[in-house]
Protein backbone atom coordinates (compact mmCIF):
# COMPACT_ATOMS: atom_id res chain seq x y z
CA UNK A 1 0.00 0.00 0.00
CA UNK A 2 2.56 2.57 0.55
CA UNK A 3 4.41 1.45 -2.17
CA UNK A 4 1.01 2.72 -4.36
CA UNK A 5 1.09 5.96 -2.62
CA UNK A 6 4.95 6.56 -3.48
CA UNK A 7 3.94 5.91 -6.77
CA UNK A 8 1.44 8.21 -6.80
CA UNK A 9 3.30 11.12 -5.15
CA UNK A 10 6.22 10.26 -7.60
CA UNK A 11 3.64 10.60 -10.54
CA UNK A 12 2.20 14.25 -8.68
CA UNK A 13 5.56 15.51 -8.43
CA UNK A 14 6.25 15.25 -12.58
CA UNK A 15 3.22 16.15 -13.63
CA UNK A 16 3.43 19.35 -11.41
CA UNK A 17 6.62 20.06 -13.13
CA UNK A 18 5.38 19.33 -16.24
CA UNK A 19 2.08 22.10 -14.96
CA UNK A 20 -0.69 19.53 -15.33
CA UNK A 21 -2.28 20.94 -12.16
CA UNK A 22 -5.51 18.80 -12.52
CA UNK A 23 -3.22 15.16 -12.73
CA UNK A 24 -1.21 16.90 -9.93
CA UNK A 25 -3.85 17.38 -7.48
CA UNK A 26 -5.53 13.95 -7.71
CA UNK A 27 -2.43 12.05 -7.67
CA UNK A 28 -1.76 14.32 -4.39
CA UNK A 29 -4.60 13.31 -3.37
CA UNK A 30 -4.90 9.48 -3.82
CA UNK A 31 -0.85 9.42 -2.42
CA UNK A 32 -2.69 11.16 0.76
CA UNK A 33 -5.89 8.69 1.30
CA UNK A 34 -3.42 5.59 0.43
CA UNK A 35 -0.35 6.21 2.86
CA UNK A 36 -3.99 6.93 5.65
CA UNK A 37 -5.34 3.55 4.92
CA UNK A 38 -1.41 1.66 4.88
CA UNK A 39 -0.99 3.40 8.25
CA UNK A 40 -4.60 2.43 9.82
CA UNK A 41 -3.60 -0.91 8.37
CA UNK A 42 -0.07 -0.72 10.11
CA UNK A 43 -1.81 0.04 13.25
CA UNK A 44 -4.62 -2.40 13.46
CA UNK A 45 -2.36 -5.24 12.61
CA UNK A 46 -0.34 -4.00 15.30
CA UNK A 47 -2.49 -4.00 17.98
CA UNK A 48 -4.03 -7.76 17.09
CA UNK A 49 -0.70 -9.56 16.92
CA UNK A 50 0.07 -7.95 21.08
CA UNK A 51 -2.97 -10.11 21.87
CA UNK A 52 -2.78 -13.30 23.70
CA UNK A 53 -4.03 -16.02 21.62
CA UNK A 54 -7.22 -17.28 22.66
CA UNK A 55 -7.85 -20.90 24.09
Amino acid sequence: MFGWAITFLIVAIVAGIFGFAGIAGTATWIAKILFVVGLVVFLAMLVAGRRPPSL
